[in-house]
């Protein structure tokens, strides 16, 4: 990893590909997604939102770690998997843990693999996962020890060894070892991996839907307890879209505003549900 090396990303989800795909493309990103191992789905975007060359923050592009870390809040907070947001970039590499409504963990290397994170961070990211408390939880400490000669790929590599323990397993071609520039085409020429495509508004409701019906959030979608959930997705969305509109943030404006979507979809569930048991269907298609 060089001051010239691409940057790149990689979201993990710990989910099947069809639970991570409805709502995966909520994000209106172009992604590609595919199984990644026993319980785990991988997202491979396109890296548009980051590209931009050594002028990048001058021009106002978001940084690639900022991106990603909006990204893995966004999917974790619709759904009921964790998901692993893994980047890199000439100056530094990391990742972002985002679980449910819980505050996001995460941790830093420089390029030449020098610590920059909390050590409690690692421990925070092995309870989350249900990581071994001794074993896999020495395997991360290691990671956050200075040593000359590990650079931060290297780390990440490390990082990735010690998941494996609980099921995943990168397609060939889908790491850290692929300059990021490169990472959609590999993913493109995996036969497994489909394209998370944008299906407009209707679609997205439907689908989005259909995703939380199947979930363990089954039995909060209609009554009081489903009023509840959308209120608190409402009420975290609004300071997050806030952030990121006064900090020209696009991750955390994006998180906002798929909050203050999933709580006004839960809102709405009841009377779009009760029109479909009546008969009248989802309403016609208007322009998305």
């Amino acid at each position: 990893m060089n001051a010239t090396s691409p940057a790149g990303a990689l979201l993990l989800c710990r989910a099947e590909p069809e639970t991570v795909r409805p709502v995966a493309h909520l994000l209106r990103e172009r992604m590609l997604l595919a199984p990644a191992g026993d319980g785990w789905s991988v997202l491979v975007p396109e890296g548009k939102p980051w590209q931009g060359g050594a002028d990048a923050s001058a021009a106002g592009v978001e940084p690639v770690d900022r991106v990603v870390a909006g990204w893995a809040t966004a999917l974790a907070v619709g759904s009921t998997w964790p998901v692993l947001a893994l980047w890199w970039d000439g100056d530094r590499a990391g990742y972002t843990l985002a679980s449910g409504f819980r505050r996001p963990v995460g941790y830093v290397w420089l390029a030449d693999g020098t610590p920059a994170g909390e050590d409690e961070a690692m421990r925070t990211f092995a309870e989350r996962l249900g990581l071994d408390p001794v074993l896999d939880v020495q395997a991360l400490e290691e990671l956050t020890r200075p040593d000359p000669d590990v650079d931060a790929r290297i780390r990440l590599r490390g990082l990735l060894a010690v998941l494996t323990r609980i099921g995943l397993i990168l397609p060939p071609g889908l790491d850290p070892d692929t300059p990021g520039d490169r990472l959609y085409a590999a993913a493109d020429d995996r036969p497994e991996a489909v394209p998370v495509v944008w299906t407009g508004w209707r679609g997205a409701v439907k689908a989005e839907l259909d995703a939380v019906e199947s979930s363990r959030l089954g039995p909060w979608l209609r009554g009081p307890r489903a009023r509840v959930l959308a209120g608190a997705q409402l009420a975290a969305g609004l300071p997050l879209a806030l952030r990121g509109l006064r900090r020209r943030g696009d991750g955390w404006l994006l998180a906002g505003v798929l909050l203050l979507a999933h709580g006004a979809l839960g809102l709405a569930y009841d009377r779009i549900r009760g029109a479909e048991e009546d008969g009248r269907g989802w309403p016609a298609d208007g322009r998305e």
